[in-house]
Formats: C-alpha cells, structure tokens, sequence
C-alpha cells in the first residue's frame, strides 16, 4: 500500500507483493517445521526453520527498498495449510520454483528497466536464496526416510542463502565474511 502522495509503481507493487510472499513463506516454514518435528524428520524441521530465517531476511530487505521509496510494508498473513511432511516438502518445492522461475525473474527485469538498483539487488538476493532452498527441499523429499537427525544449516544474514555447510569464506550471493552466516537447527 502506498502512502498518500507517494507515486506509485510497478517495481513498488513487485516489492510489496514480494514482503507479501516472503512475510507468508516464513509464517509457512515456521509451520511445517513444528509439523516435521511431530513427525519426526528433525533434518527437514531445521531446515524448514533455516528457510523461515531466509524469508524472513527476504522481507527485511524488500521493507527496507518500500520504506525508500517512500511506503509503507504490507503483509496479509494467511494460515498456511499444513499437511504431512512430505505434503509439506512439495508445496514448498513447488512455491519455490515459482519464485525462482516466474515471480523473481519478472520483478528483476522490470526494475532494471526501472533502473531501481536497491530492487533489482534485494531481488536478485532472494532469487538466489531461492534457488537454493528448491535444491534443499527436492533433496529433503527424495531422501526423506534419512532427514531424522537433527542437523544445522547455515543462513546469510545479509542476504538469506541458506546451506547445509559452511565451505567458504564469503557469501556467494553477496559476498559477505562467512561469520554473518547464522547457524539454524
């Protein structure tokens, strides 16, 4: 939602829409990763708790571009619908392929024709955090009957890309110092 007086715009609505997906997806992630935990595949729970953490670092990132631009944030959480496990592993699959396929791809290109750098930059940020966690979760699924161990995974504060182990000295994505990479388990 803009704010009155404030011009509004396509990159605008892609980044509300955006804190919109990403404030949901860490509400989702919360939820599944109680649902993994009671069914217990404890890997699966971290990891849907490291992935809550990148959306949530997602959203931070997009509120801060709004808040630039002169706007306000706007989030509509919804009750996520949570199912089994593996139920739970292919609806995030699926919203993460989505995002990494369509909805960032798009939001990308129109703020480069935009020219809005701080866009096209916490888009890109989350577009490869995305990438990621559809790796992640499709590897969770196929290997299910092995993800009872609870394990940690490793989250970029900066710019949420999440792995499973810490194997460099900078971020890829954003190239921040490996010790802003948070544990989560």
């Amino acid at each position: 939602m803009a704010t009155p007086g404030i011009q509004t715009s396509k990159t605008l609505e892609n980044l509300q829409a955006a804190f919109n997906g990403e404030s949901n997806a860490n509400a989702k992630y919360t939820a599944f990763a109680k649902k993994a935990d009671e069914d217990g595949y404890h890997q699966v729970a971290s990891l849907f708790r490291a992935a809550a953490r990148a959306e949530q670092i997602h959203a931070e990132a997009h509120a801060r571009v709004i808040r630039r631009m002169g706007a306000e944030p706007v989030a509509n959480i919804e009750t996520p619908h949570v199912g089994a496990t593996s139920e739970n592993l292919k609806a995030a699959i699926a919203g993460e392929e989505y995002e990494r396929d369509v909805m960032y791809p798009e939001f990308i290109a129109e703020a480069e024709a935009a020219k809005n750098t701080a866009a096209v930059r916490t888009f890109t940020n989350a577009l490869e955090a995305e990438k990621e966690h559809a790796r992640l979760y499709t590897l969770a699924l196929n290997n299910l009957e092995s993800y009872k161990t609870k394990t940690e995974y490793f989250v970029c504060a900066i710019c949420g890309y999440t792995v499973e182990k810490k194997e460099f000295e900078r971020c890829p994505v954003c190239n921040a110092p490996d010790e802003k990479f948070e544990a989560v388990s």
